[in-house]
């Protein structure tokens, strides 16, 4: 089974919404033949990350290949490109033809307004619920790391976008594979101070 997933860049993209589920997708891909993940941004020209990573594009979104799988991220750029009409549009173009649609953080909000998450069941960082809520036509959760309504899929914040990514990787193989994802990247959460938060 070929597969391509598509990571949207954009100035100030909060960094682990994009690489946690890079590093999930290409690890599990990296098994599969005929399968990649791209990194895409509007001109295709080096995109700078919220805390300074910069991130060279494979492809401008003129030049975006086929995708089977989009994902959105979040970060203080959303806040921007809500208002790129042109950026939205591709958004809603390329998830009619996706099998699956995700975002990670406030990634959700370019989905809202993309028209792809309208009316639907989705979850953002905890700091955004109620923004996200205001806005009417969509109903947001905030008592999960991710949410699944259709094809579409939503992540909390910034590392909830791994689970979300691994959750995935199972239902578009299975969930065996996905264990074996989880246990190849190590990722056993244990966070420390988990009593004082």
């Amino acid at each position: 089974m070929s597969l391509t997933i598509g990571i949207l860049f954009f100035e100030d993209t909060e960094e682990l919404d994009a690489i946690g589920p890079w590093e999930v997708f290409s690890f599990a891909l990296s098994q599969k033949d005929d399968c990649r993940v791209v990194t895409l941004s509007e001109s295709g020209d080096t995109v700078t990350c919220a805390k300074g990573l910069k991130i060279v594009p494979d492809f401008a979104l003129a030049d975006a290949p086929p995708l089977d799988v989009l994902l959105v991220p979040g970060g203080m750029g959303t806040r921007r490109e809500q208002h790129n009409q042109g950026l939205l549009d591709w958004i809603a173009k390329t998830a009619a033809n996706c099998q699956w649609v995700t975002s990670v953080c406030t990634g959700s909000l370019l989905l809202y307004k993309a028209g792809v998450a309208r009316g639907k069941q989705v979850t953002t960082h905890w700091s955004f619920v109620e923004k996200l809520r205001e806005m009417g036509d969509i109903t947001v959760r905030d008592d999960v790391r991710f949410v699944r309504d259709g094809n579409l899929v939503t992540s909390a914040g910034v590392s909830a976008g791994i689970d979300m990514a691994l959750w995935l990787v199972g239902e578009i193989y299975d969930p065996d594979f996905a264990r074996a994802v989880q246990k190849g990247i190590e990722y056993y959460p244990a966070p420390p101070y988990t009593a004082a938060v």
